[in-house]
């Protein structure tokens, strides 16, 4: 191989790897496409800290349509729900719910230089609809007062790699066929 042809594919995979660490940047969903009438186990990816600053506190919103939600607890590392009424009652396994888990709110202590992961579940009810992108707002609270807020929901049209601060998104798919 040519001197020239290294030398492309060296750019293309450092262009590779700052594209990946950039993403990594992000507060984002590990698993990001999920049937409705579904459990979905949501997992936010926390990648680093507010400008070199420690995260003190995770929280999540749970958008309208996720029912039933439970976090999961990290060892050292406090828990809290915020829970409230949903814009409708919805059946889970024949058990009316009006309310539940609106929110979500890990406080503990993650170094800028270490990366972590904030888990939870819940029921995607079958009045979301299939084709379409739900969005987990996260706002990280970090050391000195600064936050990072990856709360931006794109317009129609619009794609998360459009905004700087997007909030973690899972497409959803239509609902599995019972047997």
């Amino acid at each position: 191989m040519s001197l020239i042809h290294h030398v492309g594919m060296l750019g293309a995979a450092v262009s590779l790897c700052l594209s990946a660490s950039a993403a990594f940047g992000h507060a984002t969903l590990e698993v990001q496409e999920a049937p409705i009438k579904s459990t979905y186990k949501g997992i936010i990816r926390i990648g680093h800290g507010c400008d070199g600053a420690a995260t003190l506190k995770v929280r999540v919103r749970i958008p309208e349509g996720v029912i039933a939600v439970k976090p999961m607890p990290k060892p050292g590392w406090e828990l809290e729900t915020v829970e409230g009424p949903y814009a409708k009652t919805y059946d889970n396994h024949g058990t009316p719910m009006s309310e539940g888990v609106q929110e979500i709110v890990w406080t503990g202590k993650l170094l800028d230089k270490h990366y972590d992961e904030f888990a939870f579940r819940g029921a995607l009810t079958d009045s979301l609809q299939p084709g379409t992108t739900l969005y987990f707002p996260v706002v990280q609270d970090c050391e000195g007062g600064k936050a990072d807020r990856w709360i931006e929901i794109p317009a129609e049209g619009k794609r998360a790699d459009d905004y700087k601060y997007p909030a973690p998104g899972v497409k959803l798919l239509p609902a599995k066929a019972t047997q």
